[in-house]
């Protein structure tokens, strides 16, 4: 599970990301990414109802997305804030090491990996 320093702790933060930052998107996850001056990466997940009605499910898919980026946190070169929207619900089902795929080749599209 990724460190709590690491996630956002306001909704504040995540409005700003969403209107100052930049989309990259995917057709079942969108990653939206804005630089940040407080020295440290910010990751958040939102996962909708519209995805999945089941709250079981929907925070399966966030605990299995913040491995992922936890697995690739010691890349990252800059201070960012990061926004992972997730689309599709086929995203449960997605093996592992698919999925990491995928997370890297988003967080690649950013230019913030070493």
């Amino acid at each position: 599970m990724l460190a709590k320093k690491y996630r956002f702790h306001s909704r504040g933060g995540v409005r700003y990301t969403y209107k100052h930052g930049t989309p990259v998107r995917h057709p079942k996850i969108s990653l939206t990414y804005n630089p940040n001056s407080r020295g440290k990466q910010r990751f958040a997940v939102v996962v909708s109802k519209k995805v999945l009605k089941s709250a079981v499910a929907r925070n399966r898919i966030r605990r299995r997305v913040y491995e992922a980026i936890r697995a690739t946190l010691p890349t990252l070169k800059q201070p960012t804030d990061y926004i992972f929207t997730i689309y599709s619900k086929d995203i449960k089902d997605l093996a592992f090491p698919d999925l990491q795929a995928l997370i890297v080749d988003l967080l690649k599209q950013t230019n913030t990996l070493n």
